[in-house]
């Protein structure tokens, strides 16, 4: 019994699917499947593009905290009168950074976070010139470091 209910709802439905497509021109099936294919490409390239914008935006992050942590070892040297080993870590915090924002569009973080590298690299030109430092400089790029990172 089941069995022929079922083969009759089937029979049904065709049938019904069947007049339902045999009354619309096949122009407008068309147009509605292009339709469908044409926001199916949208969407995904919609999602295509903020996806790629939350990997730019944590491989920005993802620097700009290696950065800090080695500005805060920098700063730690300074306080031990080291200054090569000041110099190494600003030049690594400046070529983390640099290597964060390689191929990355040109937006006003990335303008900030090369204007930190900036930073990075004449402070680091100072010490080898053996002027002398102050922590306030070190201070002050720390500050910017987490302005950048609280973006």
């Amino acid at each position: 019994m089941w069995k022929f209910v079922a083969a009759l709802v089937l029979a049904a439905a065709s049938f019904g699917l069947g007049f339902y497509f045999g009354q619309r021109p096949v122009g407008t099936l068309q147009q509605t499947v292009s339709d469908l294919q044409q926001s199916l490409k949208d969407m995904s390239r919609n999602i295509f593009d903020t996806t790629m914008g939350i990997e730019r935006d944590l491989r920005r992050r993802q620097g700009l905290i290696d950065a800090k942590s080695r500005i805060v070892q920098a700063k730690s040297e300074l306080f031990g009168k080291n200054f090569g080993e000041v110099a190494k870590q600003l030049g690594e915090a400046a070529e983390t950074l640099e290597n964060a924002t390689k191929g990355a569009k040109q937006d006003e973080s990335i303008l900030a976070v090369r204007a930190l590298i900036g930073k990075l690299r004449e402070l680091r030109l100072e010490l080898s010139m053996r002027k002398t430092v102050s922590i306030k400089k070190l201070d002050d790029i720390q500050r910017d470091a987490d302005r950048l990172l609280n973006k």
